[in-house]
C-alpha cells in the first residue's frame, strides 16, 4: 500500500514523500534507518494525471536501474562529482519517468541530501534495502563499490525472476490453446456429429452420449457459465488482495509441486545474498534483518525471518533460530553456524546464496524440459477422448444397422 508522509529529520528537516509498505510498523523501520522520525502518515489517493498515467504505462524497468547505477558507478571512479554525473545520465536517459525521478534526485542533493536520502524518497523504483546498502557506501567512502554490487544483486534477482516466468509462460500458452481446442470441437463439432446421430435415430455409447449431452449444456448455458467463471475469477482477484489472501497464496507458491521447491531455493537465495550485501557493507545483524523481511516477495519466508529476528535479539544468534523452523534449509543453517563461529558470515551465505541459485536453475532447467511433453499429453488426451466417442459412435451405428 502507498502512504504520503511527513517526517522530520535529526537536524530538524522537514521532508515529505510517499512510500510503499505494509503498514505503519514498517514505514517507521524504514525512516529510522534513514535519520528521520515519522510525524504524520496517512494512505496515498492519486488523482488521474497525465504523467501518472504514462508512468503507468511505460514502467521504469529494473534494467534500467541496474544499466543506472553502473554507469553512475563509472562516472564517479573518473572524479567527476556525484551532481555532475548525475546531469550526464539525465541528459543521456530517454525514459521521461526517469529522467524525471534524476532530476529530484538531484535537486534534493543541491539542497544537502545524500544520494541515499535522496533515493529513499522514491521506494517504488530504489528499494530500502539498496538504499541502506548505498548510505553505507557513502559515510565509507566506497560509493562506487556498493552501486556496483547492488547492480550486480539486481540483476541476479532478475535473472531469478526471469526463469520462473519462463517455466510459467509455456504452460499458461499451452493451457490457453487446449481449451481453444477442445472449445471448437465441443461448441462446432460435436453439435454437428450429434444432429447427424440424431437423425440416424441410432443408440450412441455412453461416452459419446456424456460428451453430447455437455455440448448441449455448455452451448445453452454459454453465457451464464462465462459469467459465473468471470465472477468466480474477479472474486478470487479480490481475495489476493487481501492480507489472508495473499498470505495462502505465498504458502501455496512454497508447496506447489517441483515449482514449490524452485520457489524456495529462489527465496532462500535471494536472503542469504542480501545479508552477506548488507554484512559486507558493514551493517549489523539488528539493522539487517528488518530490510530483509522487508525485501522477501514470499510472506511465509518474511514471517520465518522475523520470528528468527525475535531469537536473534535474545542473544541466540542466527543460526540456532533458523534450526527452530524447517523452512530454512539444512545446509543454510549449517553454513550459517560456520559463519558466526568464524566470523566469515558474509563469505558463507554468499556461497550458499550461490549454491541455492544453482540448484534453482537447475530444477527450472528441468521442469521447463517436462512441460512440453506433459502439455502435449494432455492436449492429445483431450482431443483423443473426442475422437473416441466419435469413433466408437459410428462403429455402434454401423453395428446396429448391420
Amino acid at each position: 500500500m502507498i502512504y504520503q508522509y511527513i517526517a522530520c529529520s535529526e537536524a530538524g528537516e522537514i521532508v515529505k514523500g510517499r512510500i510503499t509498505a505494509d503498514g505503519e510498523e514498517a514505514i517507521n523501520q524504514m525512516l529510522n534507518f534513514a535519520g528521520y522520525r515519522l510525524i504524520n502518515l496517512r494512505p496515498y489517493v492519486p488523482f488521474l494525471s497525465i504523467g501518472k498515467l504514462v508512468s503507468q504505462l511505460f514502467p521504469i524497468k529494473q534494467t534500467d536501474i541496474i544499466l543506472f547505477f553502473r554507469q553512475l558507478a563509472l562516472l564517479l571512479e573518473s572524479g567527476i562529482s556525484i551532481v555532475t554525473a548525475l546531469e550526464l545520465l539525465q541528459q543521456q536517459i530517454s525514459k521521461h519517468s526517469l529522467k524525471k525521478v534524476i532530476g529530484e534526485i538531484i535537486g534534493d542533493i543541491r539542497g544537502g541530501n545524500q544520494l541515499s536520502v535522496a533515493m529513499s524518497r522514491h521506494p517504488e523504483i530504489f528499494s530500502p534495502m539498496n538504499c541502506r546498502t548505498l548510505s553505507i557506501g557513502e559515510q565509507s567512502g566506497s560509493l562506487e563499490t556498493m552501486l556496483r554490487q547492488v547492480a550486480d544483486y539486481m540483476e541476479r534477482e532478475m535473472t531469478t525472476r526471469k526463469g520462473i516466468k519462463g517455466a510459467l509462460l509455456y504452460p499458461a500458452i499451452a493451457g490457453v490453446v487446449t481449451i481453444g481446442v477442445v472449445g471448437i470441437l465441443m461448441f462446432f463439432v460435436l453439435p454437428a456429429f450429434a444432429d447427424l446421430y440424431g437423425s440416424l435415430g441410432a443408440k450412441l455409447p455412453a461416452l459419446t452420449r456424456i460428451l453430447m449431452d455437455t455440448s448441449e449444456v455448455l452451448r445453452k448455458y454459454a453465457m451464464h457459465i462465462f459469467l459465473g467463471l468471470l465472477i468466480a475469477a474477479l472474486s478470487f482477484i479480490v481475495y489476493l488482495r487481501t492480507a489472508d489472501g495473499k498470505y495462502k497464496m505465498d504458502v501455496l507458491m512454497l508447496k506447489l509441486p517441483l515449482l514449490g521447491k524452485v520457489n524456495l531455493l529462489n527465496e532462500l537465495s535471494r536472503c542469504c545474498r542480501s545479508i552477506a550485501l548488507l554484512f559486507t557493507a558493514g551493517l549489523p545483524l539488528t539493522e539487517i534483518m528488518p530490510l530483509v523481511i522487508q525485501g522477501s516477495n514470499n510472506r511465509v519466508v518474511a514471517q520465518a525471518l522475523y520470528a528468527v529476528q525475535g531469537d536473534m535479539l535474545k542473544g541466540e544468534g542466527l543460526a540456532k533460530p533458523m534450526a527452530k523452523n524447517p523452512i530454512f534449509m539444512p545446509m543454510m543453517v549449517q553454513m550459517v553456524k560456520v559463519g558466526e563461529e568464524t566470523g566469515s558470515l558474509d563469505n558463507t551465505l554468499l556461497a550458499v546464496a550461490q549454491n541455492f541459485e544453482a540448484e534453482a536453475a537447475e530444477k527450472t532447467k528441468t521442469l521447463i524440459g517436462m512441460i512440453p511433453p506433459v502439455m502435449t499429453i494432455i492436449i492429445a488426451g483431450f482431443v483423443g477422448l473426442i475422437a473416441l466417442s466419435m469413433v466408437s459412435a459410428m462403429y455402434s451405428i454401423y453395428g446396429q444397422a448391420f
